[in-house]
């Protein structure tokens, strides 16, 4: 069975529109909702990696807003790698003494 689009789209108005698989899918169809649409790794708010209009057109290069989109996962990847971390331990001076 295939696993289902982990890329949301909602519209200006906060309504859901679609699903993709693909970050340069999603970055074509945000450009065609138009500016406050959004892109996002999950349904809810804090999941948006991407907002038309405000981090720029989508259409101007969506490999480029796909490559955002994947580096803004990956550092929230490695935020929350690095609080669960902290959590475990107990102490961040502990993990990472050089920061």
């Amino acid at each position: 069975m295939a696993a289902s689009p982990e890329f949301k789209l909602y519209d200006a108005a906060g309504t859901y529109q679609a699903a993709c698989k693909q970050p340069e899918q999603a970055a074509a169809l945000v450009s065609f909702l138009g500016d406050g649409a959004t892109i996002r790794y999950g349904h809810t708010k804090k999941d948006i990696v991407w907002t038309e209009g405000v981090d720029g057109a989508a259409s101007d290069s969506y490999d480029q807003t796909a490559n955002k989109v994947v580096d803004r996962l990956f550092a929230r990847s490695v935020e929350r790698q690095r609080q669960r971390d902290f959590d475990r331990w107990g102490g961040e001076r502990r993990l990472y003494p050089l920061d």
